[in-house]
């Protein structure tokens, strides 16, 4: 009887039970040979590192275009509402830009006071933690005595000890100079930044007006490009309106979210009885858009806020930890289940899309990490190339 030999290759078409699986008295192994394409692997991360270089590269133009696409795509059901009405779309455009900035301004302007208020008492805070700084110094300085103390009673118990035959050391004091603040750099330094974020809100803006002034007519060409066939283009039809509908749809969950936000969180203030209540709640729902990072710097301030008004420590807890439970429901609750509804999203994989996105673009990053990643997802679920993607970020 002739030997089997170590290494089967087994077809798809001709495997069978009998020929895959080995018999008892069989000491030899199966062996499959998995074609590695290296020099597809080594095109797939040049391309991925070129990708990465691309987005650093490209941050500013891309923050700009996606935020214009996005407020652009939460804007048009009103837009196309005034349409339907027989107003055309230039009007109906220009409408909803002014109604929009209307509402920003007007809630602005209602704020005015507190926001004034808070800005004034902005010295009072700054002496009361620099105080607070002082005192913590002072203890650490005692500490440090302490500890000085102690060294030298023990080195007095060592002194009787023979230590003439050790060689003498050189004891080297290496100075660091402080660098010097300058104001004038400082305010120049900011004054620049809010320049370029005025300027950045002028192109958003815009953006914005043209997207909605040209309708549907980038929609009309991609379809025209997709390709002659007409199953392409009901692929293109429908991968757009998904991703329409998604992005209207986090952009829906956003505002009820932040709006429950304030709300709470101005209840709970005035239940504590903080000052400006109103003023701090607008900020919380802000911060709140950007994930994870917003929901803790609004704790600290918070937290800081009320301690300066009551100069109590368990009130500065109470404020931060109100502020916490706030957040911890909204989001595990109401933005979960609404999250779930309409992108099915895996909650893993979303998180380490944050990481990736604040790791490339910072606050930016975490504030479009999310539409960008659920963008990706609609487009992959129609892709061939790209199901394994659709699979990875699906539940």
């Amino acid at each position: 009887m002739s030997s089997i030999p170590v290494a089967t290759e087994v077809h798809a078409s001709e495997a069978t039970a009998e020929n895959i699986l080995p018999s008892d008295n069989d000491a030899n192994q199966l062996v499959v040979h998995l074609p590695v394409a290296s020099h597809g692997v080594a095109l797939w991360i040049l391309a991925t590192i070129a990708l990465l270089f691309a987005l650093d590269w490209a941050q500013p133009f891309l923050i700009t275009l996606i935020l214009g696409i996005l407020f652009a795509y939460t804007l048009n059901p009103l837009v196309v509402w005034l349409e339907g009405h027989r107003v055309p779309r230039i009007a109906g455009t220009s409408i909803v830009m002014l109604a929009v900035l209307s509402a920003l301004v007007f809630g602005a302007y209602a704020l005015r006071g507190q926001a004034q208020r808070i800005f004034a008492q902005l010295p009072v805070a700054a002496s009361k933690l620099s105080m607070g700084l002082d005192t913590l110094r002072s203890g650490q300085f005692n500490n440090m005595m302490n500890v000085q103390t102690a060294a030298n009673t023990i080195e007095k118990a060592t002194s009787h000890a023979d230590i003439s035959a050790l060689p003498k050391q050189r004891t080297t004091h290496v100075v660091i100079d402080q660098p010097i603040f300058k104001l004038s750099n400082f305010l120049w330094v900011g004054s620049r930044g809010v320049l370029a974020f005025f300027g950045q809100v002028a192109m958003v803006l815009f953006l914005v007006f043209f997207f909605l002034l040209s309708g549907d007519i980038f929609k009309r060409k991609l379809v025209r490009l997709a390709g002659p066939t007409l199953s392409k283009k009901k692929i293109t039809v429908h991968l757009l309106d998904e991703i329409n509908n998604s992005i209207q749809k986090y952009m829906f969950m956003l505002l009820v979210t932040n709006v429950l936000i304030g709300l709470l969180t101005w209840i709970a203030l005035r239940w504590i009885g903080l000052e400006n209540a109103g003023a701090w709640a607008v900020a919380a729902a802000l911060l709140h858009v950007v994930p994870y990072a917003g929901p803790a710097f609004t704790a600290v301030i918070l937290g800081m806020a009320a301690f300066m008004q009551f100069n109590s420590l368990s009130m500065g807890l109470l404020s931060s930890g109100a502020s916490l439970a706030i957040a911890t429901f909204v989001g595990a609750f109401v933005a979960t289940w609404m999250t779930g509804r309409f992108a099915k999203m895996n909650m893993s994989a979303v998180f380490v899309s944050l990481l990736f996105w604040s790791w490339l673009w910072g606050v930016w990053g975490l504030l479009l990490g999310i539409p960008i990643i659920v963008i990706v997802k609609v487009v992959s679920q129609h892709v061939a190339q790209l199901h394994p993607v659709a699979e990875l970020l699906g539940e």
